[in-house]
Formats: structure tokens, sequence, C-alpha cells
């Protein structure tokens, strides 16, 4: 499969409230379980959208793309006061081992879905710590989202994360996606 990245030209796109259809706010916020202290990274952040959801619910959020167009189009937009942001690749993380109390990701695992990313996931994410994948299935149509040849399975997902050292909470699929729930 062949990792891409969403055009930021095309920023605008993430801002639009349909995708709720896809992963509500409080699918996500139940997901992830955030406590007021907690220390969380929006792996794919783009341009904030659901960083915004988690945000006022946590001590401190980081917002990591890999592209800083998106990190520019979320300033203007205005971001809270509990995100940070963070240039960098899902596999080269700035983060100390054990920083994390969760981290997630909506939409974008499949730009990301290596090893050395997981890999990554696992030394930052604290013990017992969490980590929710949120992602386009190659199991839907493929009437919304990127390419069917670009799509993980929730299976995929699951066996990654395992091989990486996380263990399943949780993990569904329905319609264009599926969510999957582990902890470190």
């Amino acid at each position: 499969m062949g990792f891409h990245t969403f055009d930021a030209e095309r920023a605008d796109a993430l801002e639009d409230a349909e995708r709720y259809r896809f992963c509500s706010r409080e699918e996500l916020l139940g997901a992830v379980d955030p406590a007021p202290d907690d220390v969380v990274a929006d792996i794919g952040s783009g341009t904030g959208f659901y960083t915004d959801e988690i945000a006022p619910f946590v001590g401190h959020l980081y917002a990591v793309d890999v592209q800083a167009e998106m990190h520019e189009h979320y300033r203007e937009k205005g971001a809270p006061d509990a995100v940070e942001f963070v240039t960098a690749e899902a596999s080269s993380l700035p983060f100390d081992d054990d920083e994390l109390d969760a981290a997630f990701s909506t939409m974008t695992y499949h730009e990301f879905a290596e090893d050395a990313s997981l890999a990554e996931l696992a030394r930052v994410v604290r013990p017992g710590g969490r980590v929710v994948t949120l992602d386009w299935s190659s199991a839907g149509a493929g009437s919304d989202g990127p390419p069917m040849d670009e799509r993980f399975g929730l299976g995929d997902a699951v066996t990654a994360f395992e091989e990486a050292g996380f263990t399943t909470v949780e993990g569904r699929t329905r319609g264009e996606t599926f969510v999957h729930i582990c902890t470190r």
C-alpha cells in the first residue's frame, strides 16, 4: 500500500461537519476516555477538527501532523489553550518515553500504518495508556474516504497493534470505517 497525506490545499474540507457521521464527538470522547490531567496526542491532527473535541477534557493535547501547512490552517481557525502544535512523522515523535496517557487518530491511520509508527506509539504511550484508531475500512464500499487500495481492515489494525505490544480492548467495523481501541 502506498501512503499519502491529505492535500493541504483541500484543508477546508476537513472542517465539514458531515465528518461527524463517521465519528461523533461523543464516540471519540467515549473511546479516548480522557481525564482532566491527561497528556494526549492527536496523530494526524490536520486542521484540528477532532482535536478541538478532546482538548477541553485533557490537561495537554499535542496536535501532531506531518504537514506544517495543516498547523497553519489550525492556527488561523484558533486552537484551544491546551493544544500544542507538533510537526512530526508518526514514526518519529518528539516525546519522552511513556509521556502520553493516550493517543488517537481519526481517519489517518492509513497514512502512517507501519511497524515503525506503531513501535513509536508503544514507546511514548505509558503502560496502561490508550490508543484509539478510527479509520477508513477496507470492508467499506469506498463511497467516501481514500481509494480502497489505501485502506486497512479492522483485523489488520488489531494484528499490527498487538504485534507492537498493545492489547485490544474493543474493535468494530461499521459502514465505511472501523474503530480500534487498545491499551499498552
